[in-house]
């Protein structure tokens, strides 16, 4: 899947502007503040209707307009040409698919799978363990369908044994520590699968950037694993009532990077920790390639910060192996290095919101 035509209002500083990428690799040039990470921003809020970059949309929209609109034209093998659109406004959201409306993003998810690398991405490891989790759950949700469902039945549990354990109502406690129990082992069996799977890829990505013979991915349920997770919620109940929420589960999950069998984040420099994070990342877009056949884009915003010169070849030479279609910006077409053994790809001067294909 790729986009072969993107459309983007009120962003920030882009008002208005229109492109039309290359399949496989687009290079964004530009001077610090001219867009750049505004039209990713774009591409980002078109597959997860929210930014990357703010928690607030308000504050994504350009101060003399009252809402953003970003749409697409996206090839996919199997389904040919797409129309995706959203907008929102900091209160409300519009989603369109193929000329219909829809009400869960997941949907504008599933239609544009995407992967972001940018500076915060390198503190994956060392960051705490939500980020990981949401690391590995969006790889199992574009890896198994049914994986969504099954998530959404434990967070409904979980948030109703939280509800009962504030209010001490425990006569219906018992149903909802089924309920907990069952989902939460099942999407617990799903990250173990995934993981396996993510591993050696990872390991094989991770030898075109280091030299690390022992690597390991280690994962960690969110509970005390000798024990059925009903019997660690059994075992809790003290603990749980005192104050108010559920100890164990998969939303206490986490993973570790294990280098020698230490901590990657304590045994290995900042540089080559940086590293793993990126074939971490590089590692869910192969696995999703490799099995789905498609990814929707694959964004590194700021391409020169985080990576010397050898490494950013090493990168550029991945990404052009890779079926999927990526966008990378840089502040001049220097930091890129020798582009003559990239196949196929477009250049693109951003300028105080306007974007000219080079």
């Amino acid at each position: 899947m790729s986009l072969i035509k993107l459309d983007i209002y009120h962003v920030r500083n882009i008002q208005s502007a229109s492109m039309q990428p290359c399949p496989a690799i687009n290079l964004i040039v530009g001077d610090n503040a001219s867009g750049k990470s505004s039209l990713l921003e774009a591409i980002y809020i078109l597959g997860r209707a929210r930014s990357f970059r703010s928690g607030n949309i308000r504050s994504v929209i350009n101060f003399n307009h009252e809402h953003i609109i970003v749409s697409a034209q996206t090839q996919r093998v199997d389904t040919g040409i797409n129309q995706l659109g959203i907008q929102l406004d900091g209160k409300s959201i519009a989603i369109r698919i193929n000329q219909e409306s829809k009400q869960l993003r997941s949907e504008l998810a599933y239609a544009l799978p995407l992967q972001l690398i940018h500076p915060k991405s390198y503190e994956l490891l060392d960051a705490g363990a939500q980020f990981r989790r949401e690391f590995l759950d969006w790889g199992i949700f574009n890896d198994e369908k049914n994986f969504l469902p099954a998530w959404r039945c434990f967070k409904k549990a979980l948030a109703q044994r939280n509800a009962l354990l504030k209010t001490k109502q425990l006569e219906q406690l018992p149903v909802w520590n089924q309920e907990l129990a069952y989902y939460g082992t099942i999407v617990h069996s799903y990250r173990i699968r995934y993981l396996e799977k993510l591993q050696s890829v990872f390991i094989a990505i991770s030898q075109n950037f280091l030299v690390i013979e022992d690597i390991t991915i280690n994962l960690l349920s969110g509970w005390d694993f000798s024990k059925t997770l009903i019997d660690a919620l059994d075992h809790d109940i003290e603990k749980d009532l005192r104050y108010g929420f559920t100890h164990s589960g998969p939303h206490r999950g986490d993973f570790q990077v294990l280098v020698n069998q230490y901590l990657a984040k304590d045994y290995v420099s900042r540089g080559q920790l940086k590293l793993l994070v990126l074939s971490l990342k590089l590692a869910q877009v192969q696995l999703l390639t490799d099995e789905q056949y498609y990814l929707g884009c694959l964004l590194i915003d700021d391409f020169a910060a985080e990576l010397d010169i050898n490494n950013r070849g090493k990168l550029l030479n991945f990404l052009a192996t890779l079926n999927c279609q990526v966008f990378i910006t840089a502040n001049t077409s220097t930091d890129f290095g020798d582009l003559s053994h990239i196949p196929t790809y477009k250049m693109f001067h951003v300028e105080h919101g306007t974007i000219k294909s080079m």
